[in-house]
């Protein structure tokens, strides 16, 4: 019975002193790093409050500015829509609506606007603006649209 209790007691202290992870010695090693960065685009949009001039027209007005960020080293796209399809409507009786011409960063093509850009940017800002041609036959009233920039990773 002694025996077999100091030889438990010897297989106890020998696993008791093994790490249960041993590593593996050798003269090097190494250990992998792994990060993955999301993509993320945002504009950030700054109404200029401007009054466009119906009857006498307005030409490249600056109606507001875009700060556009997006980490897409493919680049990304910029989108103006219209809310009116490119109009100014107004509820006053009799009034008609009025097409305008929506400018981002210099850049127009009819009622909406696709700017593309070939890689990420950081803190671009853009400016938006708006050529209305003269009507002095407009109907008396308020004539509003409005226009949604969106921003989308290639």
């Amino acid at each position: 019975m002694i025996r077999f209790a100091a030889a438990a007691l010897i297989a106890a202290v020998s696993l008791a002193a093994t790490p249960a992870f041993a590593a593996t010695a050798a003269a090097s090693g190494t250990i992998q790093l792994n990060s993955t960065v999301a993509q993320t685009c945002t504009v950030s949009v700054t109404d200029a409050g401007a009054q466009l001039n119906i009857l006498t027209g307005s030409n490249a007005v600056t109606v507001g500015s875009v700060v556009e960020t997006c980490n897409d080293g493919a680049g990304y796209q910029i989108s103006v829509q219209s809310a009116n399809g490119g109009t100014l409507k107004s509820n006053a009786t009799g009034a008609q609506p009025v097409s305008y011409t929506p400018i981002y960063d210099g850049q127009s093509s009819g009622s909406s606007v696709n700017v593309v850009r070939s890689s990420a940017q950081f803190n671009k800002t853009a400016t938006v603006a708006v050529t209305v041609p003269a009507n002095a036959q407009a109907i008396a009233g308020s004539y509003t649209d409005t226009l949604t920039i969106t921003i989308q990773g290639r």
